[in-house]
């Protein structure tokens, strides 16, 4: 008998204009969008919490040329109206470009590279490529935002257990007083690193190892909680290993050293563990005849999916607000005098001073009634920028790594006044050092964003009311209002300031307006 051969996969005139159109378009991106594409860079050279975002590119290529051989014995299949959502995104991105959030800008043109290939090579080709696509999401610095929540729950475990080996701790917020020193976990201590690194590599252990995905699911789990419960006995141990050594190891540079070690056991033994469930590659298919008909018989398809994209690229998304007062110098003034009796004061409460990065301006203004003291904050934000923004993670009340001031406490609360209901941000502050409670200086804070005359607090809250505003056309100012008191009674800390903002919020509010009106 004769033996039928089935015909070779026509790799070469059938894949050669798509491949060039994608390559095309995913270039055309990068250079359309080459500011986010540049920020991206500059995040993974200077933050080692994300240097490993230089690897996801090539290892993507890797893993689709792995598919090569599924690959050939697909048709590529255009499927235009993919071109709506990549429009989407390319407003998502406008959008998120408005208001200076990199996480949208940086998601939205990873989404649409992922976009092209369903856009030009059909859903078939997306399938066989689905995970090299999503592993490219890794590339985004994105998860920063988690840093302060790991700092407290690490900050908890670790005095936890100092006291559970019986050793007796005093603590204050993130900072932590033992018999033989102080000890502080701030933003380093996180495992933000170690988290965002295990992810990554544990996603693509999964992947190559295993074709259940429930057994994918549950090893991706792991490499998620095992770096965060790993950094939480880091911590534990390096904080006992210079108590009992008398603060001779794990104070200095090998505290470091024996961090990343002890990561690199724990990462390591988790692979090995998960190596022993590994379930062999799944027999390649075997190629066949296209008997359906490919859409790329007809050229134009791809070339209006292509033409398309190209004008979605070019979709002119340009700010209403754009305003032309840049060489105007800002000027707001406080009023000397609020509500009746309370006056402005040229006595300086505190020495303390929040973190305000590129404010045009910074005003820090004591005012009196009688014996009560209150302090107000005005950082004031115009022609906000990437570099020069209100709503930001590097805008903050205390510094992890402050030697002067400790948070200690935070919260919410709301309070009425003649404005209606205003919600605030509350922090109690104190001096760092070991003297006694009462011969340091508390302060409570209240914190709100002011934005287009309105007062709030949530960071999304803040983010899409200035899109709103600039989609409107008005302009970007906004501000941080920061009470403040030196009371060290926080019930009547909190009753001042409750007091202040009942009769003196509205002359300050009404101050900022007028500063929004110099243009």
């Amino acid at each position: 008998m004769t033996e039928l051969a089935l015909p070779p996969p026509r790799t070469a005139p059938v894949w050669r204009a798509p491949i060039v159109a994608v390559v095309a378009l995913i270039a055309l991106l990068l250079l359309r969008y080459r500011e986010t594409a540049l920020a991206m860079l500059d995040i993974w050279s200077r933050s080692e919490t994300f240097t490993h975002a230089f690897v996801v590119p090539p290892i993507t290529l890797w893993l689709i040329w792995r598919q090569r051989d599924v690959l050939k014995a697909l048709q590529p299949r255009p499927v235009p109206w993919m071109l709506l959502v990549m429009a989407a995104l390319a407003l998502l991105w406008w959008l998120g470009d408005q208001v200076s959030v990199n996480a949208v800008t940086q998601l939205t043109l990873t989404a649409m590279i992922v976009t092209t290939v369903p856009a030009v090579l059909g859903w078939q080709v997306a399938r066989a490529v689905m995970f090299p696509l999503g592993f490219l999401f890794f590339a985004v610095p994105i998860g920063e935002f988690m840093t302060p929540t790991l700092v407290q729950f690490t900050a908890d475990f670790t005095v936890a257990a100092v006291r559970l080996s019986g050793v007796p701790v005093f603590r204050e917020g993130n900072q932590f007083v033992i018999p033989s020193g102080s000890w502080s976990v701030i933003e380093e201590c996180s495992g933000i690193r170690y988290l965002m690194a295990s992810f990554m590599v544990g996603s693509l252990f999964a992947y190559l190892n295993y074709q259940s995905y429930r057994r994918r699911a549950i090893f991706i789990a792991c490499s998620i909680v095992v770096p965060v419960l790993a950094n939480w006995m880091r911590a534990y141990l390096i904080v006992m290993i210079g108590h009992l050594s008398n603060n001779r190891l794990a104070t200095g540079v090998d505290h470091l050293v024996y961090g990343w070690v002890f990561f690199g056991i724990v990462i390591m033994a988790l692979f090995f563990v998960g190596a022993r469930w590994a379930e062999p590659d799944p027999p390649l298919p075997l190629p066949t005849a296209d008997r359906s008909g490919s859409a790329m018989r007809s050229p134009w398809v791809l070339v209006a999916v292509v033409a398309a994209s190209l004008l979605i690229l070019q979709l002119p998304f340009v700010s209403p607000g754009a305003q032309a007062d840049a060489g105007k110098v800002l000027k707001v003034s406080l009023p000397d005098a609020l509500a009746p009796a309370w006056r402005a004061d040229a006595a300086v409460l505190t020495a303390w001073r929040p973190t305000f990065v590129g404010a045009a301006q910074a005003i820090n203004q004591t005012y009196s009634s009688g014996n009560d003291q209150v302090g107000v904050y005005i950082a004031y934000y115009r022609h906000q920028s990437e570099d020069s923004k209100l709503v930001s993670s590097v805008n903050i009340l205390v510094r992890s790594i402050d030697e002067v001031w400790n948070q200690v406490a935070s919260g919410r609360l709301t309070t009425a006044t003649p404005l209606g209901d205003v919600a605030w941000h509350t922090a109690q502050i104190l001096p760092t050092g070991r003297a006694a409670i009462g011969e340091r200086q508390r302060l409570t804070v209240w914190r709100a964003y002011w934005i287009g005359d309105r007062l709030v607090t949530n960071d999304v809250q803040a983010k899409l009311l200035q899109a709103w505003l600039k989609i409107q056309g008005q302009p970007d100012d906004a501000a941080a209002v920061l009470l403040y008191s030196t009371l060290a009674d926080v019930p009547a800390a909190n009753q001042q300031l409750s007091g202040f903002a009942a009769a003196n919020l509205g002359p300050l509010l009404q101050a900022l307006s007028q500063a929004r009106g110099q243009r």
